[in-house]
């Protein structure tokens, strides 16, 4: 049951919490651009496909694509960073479905990857050819 107290609190709570939600994202995205090795790569081929684009000036629908993909690898690749991690915390020792689960995260991301590619050659490989 909640009392007048207990209301108070929670709204207070939820006041101060405007930009504080912001830092814990912001500290989650800094925590895994400075210790999640597979998440700077992305960083960096992400880096290089931006560019990439800059210098075929591709039109905004590709840019649109390309974005979109962009970020479904990034937005996977810090998902299975965090499974990982919460595994790790609730499993530290070796077991079976601890693994099963790594792994399946992990292959979601080399899915988000592979289509990235793959969609990055569709996007790119007209330009290169003329």
């Amino acid at each position: 049951m909640l009392n007048k107290s207990t209301i108070c609190k929670s709204s207070v709570l939820k006041d101060k919490k405007g930009w504080i939600g912001f830092s814990y994202a912001f500290n989650g995205i800094k925590t895994v651009i400075l210790t999640e090795r597979n998440f700077q790569i992305h960083l960096v081929c992400m880096f290089l496909v931006l560019g990439i684009g800059f210098l075929l000036n591709i039109n905004r629908y590709e840019w649109l694509i390309l974005l979109l993909v962009i970020s479904l690898v990034l937005i996977t690749e810090m998902i299975n960073s965090a499974i990982e991690r919460l595994i790790d915390y609730l499993k530290p020792e070796i077991h079976p479905e601890a693994k099963l689960i790594k792994d399946i995260a992990a292959g979601a991301v080399l899915v988000s990857a592979i289509f990235a590619v793959i969609i990055g050659i569709i996007i790119f490989l007209p330009y290169l050819w003329r």
